[in-house]
């Protein structure tokens, strides 16, 4: 799985111009998912990005977790995250996986966020939507599940 974090101070989901999904301070997650990913992955992600000291203390350090701030994530599936720009000016999209599994494991990602007492907005898996963000520092970190 392929995660882009980025720490917000709000973030919403459209679809069709309907709001689908809205936080105020804490997470936006585009995520991804690859053929060879399963539970045991998607859990593994969710718990590690509920750990991560991203957020700032009160001397300005990134020292606090997400629950911590009382932070929220609005998690995106976002296929993209295995485009393949090798060959071309056309990506290619062979290491992302096909919908069903990805959607599952993408609702697994978000339960299992949900299980930590993290509330989760969420997309809509396989529909065109527009991401509004205020990008908090800016601060975006990159994991790639393959790299642990």
């Amino acid at each position: 799985m392929r995660a882009l974090l980025q720490r917000v101070s709000r973030a919403e989901v459209r679809v069709s111009g309907e709001r689908v999904g809205a936080i105020g301070r804490g997470l936006l997650v585009l995520l991804g998912v690859a053929p060879g990913d399963d539970e045991a992955t998607a859990d593994s992600l969710a718990r590690r990005i509920v750990e991560l000291r991203i957020h700032e203390d009160a001397v300005g350090r990134t020292n606090l977790a997400l629950g911590d701030v009382g932070g929220s994530v609005l998690a995106v599936s976002q296929f993209t995250l295995y485009a393949d720009l090798r060959r071309g000016r056309r990506p290619g999209f062979v290491g992302a996986a096909a919908p069903a599994h990805a959607e599952r494991l993408y609702r697994r990602f978000c339960d299992a966020l949900e299980a930590t007492g993290t509330r989760v907005e969420r997309g809509r898996f396989g529909a065109a939507m527009e991401v509004e963000l205020v990008n908090d520092g800016p601060f975006t970190i990159w994991l790639d599940s393959a790299d642990r």
